[in-house]
């Protein structure tokens, strides 16, 4: 790295030993922010509540995006209290729902996908998992080297093997989940290629076909897991779930449909958690969305 990414790291490294309660604080300020000054983050939540919550009134829909703009700039701020400070993390997760899904299921030896969603304190869960088991994750290089040499110091103590989102790299997963190891996946990003078209929350989305294929031809088992983010600076409460057994359906449509579902009914335990700044609803064809959401909303592209 060089000097000034070391001083970058060493800043992060000390502010990381701040409590965390002084994190959601700055976090809620941040989300205050990017309310008040109206900025893309704001109109993409709101064009996405207008779809996923069409039963609520304006009033409704508004009070909610203000909430979920709020615990988008705490997610943001907490990172940096996260990162290198993996024994205060652990520490601080108060409470595992369905631990021992997780246990059996690594035990089984048949390999493990672990469908973890853009939901809550999702980083506090590559330390939660590392800490049980060495696990892999697909990997996307920030642009910028010094960037990735942070990004990497900082999760170090997080997934213990990192496969490109390319080719080779699902080569290599599947030879990963064929000897036994666990993977998780981000099951919510619109994919480049490979996908289809699934509800989410009753809205036709882009949905990636990597999961359902990697669970089908390598007999691995699906859980669901997502890190909860408790009030008050309280800590977090882990969620392992049994996925849907249509997750490996041999029709990507019907498997997709399951991942889908999968997601939406945790989102619905933490929905203000949930990564609503994303464009999960893009128009494209086959969408069967005429319109696009966001750039009615004013959102830049």
């Amino acid at each position: 790295m060089h000097w000034y990414t070391r001083i970058a790291y060493g800043l992060l490294w000390l502010a990381a030993r701040l409590p965390l309660r002084l994190h959601h604080a700055a976090g809620a300020l941040l989300g205050w922010g990017f309310w008040v000054t109206n900025n893309r983050k704001r109109r993409i939540v709101e064009a996405n509540l207008a779809l996923v919550c069409r039963e609520l009134d304006a009033a409704a829909r508004r009070k909610l995006a203000r909430a979920c703009i709020r615990e988008t700039g705490i997610a943001l701020a907490e990172l940096v209290g996260i990162w290198s400070n993996p024994r205060r993390t652990l520490a601080l997760v108060r409470e595992v729902r369905g631990q021992e899904l997780c246990d059996e299921a690594i035990a089984c030896g048949r390999g493990v996908i672990l469908c973890a969603p853009h939901l809550g304190a999702w980083e506090v869960a590559n330390y939660w998992l590392g800490a049980r088991t060495p696990f892999a994750t697909f990997y996307t290089a920030p642009p910028h080297p010094q960037a990735e040499a942070l990004l990497r110091r900082l999760r170090q103590a997080g997934a213990s093997t990192q496969f490109p989102i390319d080719d080779s790299g699902v080569r290599r997963v599947l030879r990963h989940l064929r000897a036994g190891g666990v993977v998780s996946i981000m099951p919510d990003h619109v994919p480049r290629a490979g996908s289809v078209v699934a509800p989410f929350f009753g809205v036709p989305a882009a949905t990636m076909t990597l999961l359902p294929r990697l669970a089908q031809r390598t007999g691995a088992m699906v859980l669901v897991l997502f890190v909860e983010r408790l009030s008050c600076a309280a800590g977090f409460r882990v969620h392992v779930r049994q996925a849907p057994a249509a997750i490996t359906d041999s029709d990507p449509l019907v498997a997709c449909i399951a991942l889908n579902a999968a997601v939406e009914q945790c989102v619905r335990d933490a929905f203000t958690q949930y990564q609503w700044t994303y464009k999960r609803f893009k128009a494209r064809d086959g969408s069967g969305m005429t319109e696009d959401a966001y750039a009615a909303a004013g959102v830049p592209s």
